[in-house]
């Protein structure tokens, strides 16, 4: 059975930079231990697998080890994919089905719009143990779900954190997100985010980081309209907004290379 591969730099407009995610788009069912097969095998942070239905699109993301729930820069690579190759589609919300619920995602101006789910949070105490671990002291934690959130006093904090991975795998936090305010006038703040639980170390750009970011510096800042910058070696832009319980997340996208997988 032949599928389509894809690989997307999302969340950026350069080639080799933002956040890699493949692209399969199926051309008939294949079993689970197949897809956690091809993701080992592109050894990106996920991998997201689409299969069209009568109301749109199956999606699915699995990073090396296992299968996510929700994944930001992994749909919006498949909505690039899509747009570029049936352009017909950028008239009209493309629809996901997936295992976080309906999302959609619309093209904007050579971009695309994602419409995620808002996560909301709740404070958690800040262990010191938590901080020696990340490499530096957080002046605020919360968490939503599988996401816990530190928040450093500088943007330094942020740039300059080596994480004992080791150490931090073995915490009940399997995804961990550091973030601040910028210094940078044309950026609100910024982040970085952390899974060794899933296989991975640092992830360059997280979209769905971003479902607890946007409703967090709402917050704090009193305002809706957020433009980000992920702080990792590669680097992602993202552009946000605050929609009662949605995060509308835009971001731009390239293109690196299609193949035709030959079994």
């Amino acid at each position: 059975m032949s599928h389509k591969l894809y690989q997307v730099d999302a969340f950026t407009g350069e080639a080799f930079r933002g956040n890699p995610a493949a692209v399969c788009i199926l051309s008939g069912e294949e079993p689970d231990v197949w897809l956690q097969g091809l993701a080992a095998e592109m050894n990106l942070s996920e991998t997201a697998f689409l299969m069209e239905n009568e109301m749109g699109w199956d999606l699915r993301w699995f990073t090396p080890t296992t299968e996510v729930d929700l994944c930001g820069h992994g749909t919006l690579a498949s909505a690039k994919v899509l747009f570029e190759t049936q352009p017909a589609l950028r008239n009209d919300l493309i629809i996901f089905q997936t295992r976080s619920g309906v999302l959609t995602a619309r093209w904007k101006n050579g971009k695309v719009e994602l419409d995620f789910p808002v996560m909301r949070y709740q404070s958690i105490p800040i262990d010191p143990h938590v901080a020696e671990i990340l490499s530096f002291q957080p002046v605020n934690a919360v968490f939503s779900g599988t996401y816990f959130l530190f928040e450093a006093e500088n943007p330094e904090d942020v740039y300059h954190a080596h994480p004992n991975l080791v150490d931090l795998a073995k915490l009940p936090m399997p995804e961990v997100i550091i973030t601040s305010k910028s210094h940078e006038k044309s950026t609100d703040f910024i982040s970085r985010f952390f899974a060794p639980q899933l296989g991975i170390p640092e992830d360059p750009v997280t979209g769905s980081a971003h479902c607890l970011l946007t409703p967090y510096w709402a917050e704090k800042m009193g305002k809706v309209v957020f433009s980000a910058f992920q702080a990792s070696t590669r680097g992602g832009e993202l552009f946000l907004k605050l929609a009662g319980d949605r995060v509308h997340i835009t971001g731009d996208s390239k293109l690196i290379f299609e193949a035709n997988l030959l079994f």
